[in-house]
């Protein structure tokens, strides 16, 4: 058996793994997998050397506090791959995290292939000289992305955006309304405030409160929250004006898009995934005001918004840090709750910006993704 080692950080990284090992398994039944994953990439096989919610953290305030026992996890992780000794160290997104680990076995000779270029074409661009230094080939899921690493001669290629095989457009409207007995004029609002603690603690106070401004001017809205298992609770105990309908399975977050009218949702993947479903949206996002300060001194994009940067125009409201308020926020929802017009505006962006999210040949992007880790197994080590 040929050994792999695969390393996610967080809920989307476990996803795209999981989607890649059945891939390679696919085209390589000999490949046995090992390293750090989450619930999916257990449901390939994967035995997690350590709980991938430990690396689940973003932001100075959030990961100082637990810089002790990041150093442990990180000094576990890099004894384990030296010791297997795999044919690749694969790791995946959470930058963080997977590019020290990269940085410190592959001077020892490990080759490491790392899926979800990091986004320093946003900010802070000089980091792609330390990039280069730790990588042997990068998997891009946007189109842009490999002129820019390939001018700092990193081997990159473009394998698609995994959106576009989540399933999102394959939900039932009519199926969740007569599921949860939502009649077909109320309005629903799907809220993603987020998957991590962070996130969650600085976003919910706010999104409730939008939810209670909302509900004065619409009357009949209801709301659904697609969240994780292990945040039930959180949600559940957030001071909602109504009840929400809380979500944790895809299928039944995909069948809440389909029915909702509009979308709240922090800045990420989401909103990517909100334009598959075809879901008119407000993107929204506060982090620590220690981080806010020194990422804008050195962002260097015009928008947070990933529909909005494939876009080149801001197609989707964004309202970030102290613009991130209960009443910006619902003055932005309200016509996309009311008004055909806004919503059907954003739909038409929704279509232009996913058809350069494919990769090319026909393939689903974790096909694109298992052709070039095989491509890069079979080249000789740089």
């Amino acid at each position: 058996m040929t050994l792999l080692y695969l390393v996610a950080g967080e809920a989307s990284g476990d996803m795209l793994g999981a989607r890649l090992m059945a891939a390679l398994r696919a085209r390589r039944p000999d490949l046995a997998f090992v390293g750090i994953g989450g619930p999916r990439m257990a449901e390939q096989g994967l035995v997690s050397l350590f709980p991938m919610d430990e690396l689940s953290l973003m932001g100075l305030a959030e990961v100082l506090p637990k810089l002790r026992g990041l150093a442990r996890r990180m000094a576990e992780a890099e004894a384990d791959v030296l010791a297997r000794r795999p044919v690749a160290l694969v790791t995946i997104d959470a930058p963080s995290f997977t590019l020290r680990l990269a940085g410190r076995v592959r001077p020892k000779g490990v080759r490491v292939i790392h899926y979800v270029a990091p986004q320093v074409w946003a900010w802070r661009q000089g980091r792609v000289r330390k990039i280069a230094r730790r990588v042997d080939r990068l998997l891009a899921l946007l189109p842009f992305e490999p002129p820019f690493f390939e001018a700092a001669g990193i081997p990159t290629t473009f394998v698609g955006h995994p959106v576009i095989e989540s399933g999102a457009d394959r939900g039932g409207a009519a199926r969740f309304r007569a599921a949860h007995g939502l009649e077909p004029a109320w309005k629903l609002l799907a809220v993603m405030p987020g998957s991590r603690g962070g996130e969650l603690a600085r976003h919910l106070p706010i999104f409730t409160r939008t939810a209670e401004l909302l509900r004065q001017y619409v009357g009949d809205l209801a709301l659904a929250v697609p969240t994780l298992p292990r945040l039930v609770d959180a949600i559940r105990r957030a001071p909602w004006p109504i009840p929400p309908i809380v979500l944790t399975e895809a299928a039944g977050k995909h069948d809440a898009w389909a029915a909702s009218t509009a979308a709240l949702a922090k800045s990420g993947t989401t909103s990517l995934e909100l334009a598959v479903a075809g879901v008119p949206q407000v993107v929204a996002y506060r982090v620590n005001p220690i981080t806010a300060a020194i990422v804008r001194r050195l962002i260097t994009v015009p928008h947070a918004s990933l529909v909005n940067l494939l876009a080149g125009e801001p197609v989707v409201p964004e309202l970030l840090q102290e613009r991130c308020t209960p009443e910006a926020l619902a003055e932005a929802l309200l016509p996309l709750l009311t008004d055909a017009a806004p919503a059907g505006v954003q739909r038409a962006a929704f279509g232009r910006v996913l058809a350069q999210l494919r990769p090319s040949g026909g393939l689903a992007p974790s096909e694109a993704a298992a052709e070039a880790v095989l491509a890069e197994l079979a080249a000789p080590q740089r």
